[in-house]
């Protein structure tokens, strides 16, 4: 069988959560037609904590790629439509052919069901192999015909996942260490058990499960160090499941806001534009900087405003020294993304 692609449904910087919404790639599998679809299971699914609760599903489909392999396996693909938790998309592990043949059979699985998908689900779509966040063809998947099967989950004692990064904000080219905790979410209480987690980063969030492996302490704590070089990536723990994370939270360590700026020159007549060049360190691109004149004593009040440029992270802003004198200005960065709130050293232009 053919391998697939599924990352596009993982990607997010998962900020909280660990699957997120699926962007579309291609077109469905030509190949792949399918007929029908049930979840015979209709009462609510209760589940709590950690524990999982498998849900037969059952899918008739036709595979008529000349090359299928007799025991070609489907996966369905349950998204979320009500309800709220850490897991929006729910997987099948793999649908074996239980009845028919390859070109025109049924296929039979379960999907894994856990307390993070509290709320209601629909099998919307269907893909040929197993759940993988490997690489592989990029197709979409098949959708199911018809009125789509649903499953309702009633989650309790939902796992809560935080993290706190330390130093916050972090300097640039330092090092730092996140202190994960997962705690019962309902009773704000640890679980009282070492519990195993995945700690990921980057694109292991997103394309392959299964590791690195950690345990936490009975209090529910795993603290890991990192290298300043994945400070500007996703840092995720991810709760195991099977196939597919049962939730997760990722996190950016905060920067500071650090601001330089200097006009193109320090006199200028009055009404003239001088351009005032700057630069935010660790370049957040797209980010709003505004210039800021002082009136009075205190009082600073924004005379233009523009956006950080990608790559270089640096800014153009424009002075206009309204009357002659000594005219005092400065640059204000709000905070933006994981970049805290900044402002530059007060620099001068004299009118004249």
């Amino acid at each position: 069988m053919r391998p697939r692609m599924i990352a596009a449904l993982l990607v997010a910087p998962l900020i909280g959560l660990a699957l997120t919404a699926p962007v579309a790639q291609a077109a469905p599998d030509p190949n792949l037609t399918v007929t029908a679809a049930r979840i015979p299971r209709t009462t609510p699914v209760l589940v709590s904590s950690l524990n999982t609760v498998p849900v037969t599903v059952e899918v008739d489909a036709k595979y008529t790629w000349p090359d299928a392999d007799p025991n070609t396996t489907l996966f369905g693909i349950l998204e979320r439509t009500a309800g709220s938790g850490q897991v929006n998309y729910l997987f099948t592990t793999p649908l074996k052919r239980y009845e028919g043949t390859t070109a025109n059979g049924k296929w039979r699985g379960v999907v894994n069901v856990p307390s993070t998908a509290n709320g209601k689900f629909e099998l919307t779509g269907v893909m040929v192999g197993q759940f993988s966040p490997g690489s592989g063809d990029m197709t979409d998947p098949t959708p199911v015909p018809g009125v789509k099967p649903t499953l309702t989950v009633t989650g309790s004692n939902q796992p809560k996942i935080t993290a706190r990064v330390i130093p916050d904000p972090l300097p640039f080219g330092k090092g730092y260490s996140i202190r994960w905790s997962v705690i019962n979410g309902q009773t704000g209480k640890a679980y009282g058990t070492k519990l195993r987690v995945w700690l990921a980063n980057d694109n292991g969030c997103v394309e392959s499960f299964g590791g690195p492996v950690y345990l936490t302490d009975t209090n529910g704590y795993v603290t890991k160090a990192y290298p300043s070089s994945l400070a500007e990536y996703g840092n995720c723990l991810l709760l195991p499941g099977n196939p597919a994370p049962n939730g997760g939270l990722n996190v950016r360590p905060n920067r500071p806001g650090i601001v330089t700026a200097a006009p193109f020159e320090t006199s200028a007549p009055v009404g003239k534009i001088v351009p005032v060049h700057g630069q935010v360190a660790g370049q957040p691109f797209g980010c709003p900087v505004h210039l800021q004149r002082l009136y009075g004593a205190t009082a600073w009040r924004t005379v233009s405003s523009a956006r950080v440029r990608p790559a270089s992270g640096v800014f153009t802003l424009q002075a206009q020294p309204p009357y002659k004198g000594l005219i005092y200005y400065r640059v204000s960065f709000p905070a933006c993304y994981n970049y805290r709130a900044g402002v530059s050293k007060t620099f001068t232009i004299r009118g004249t």
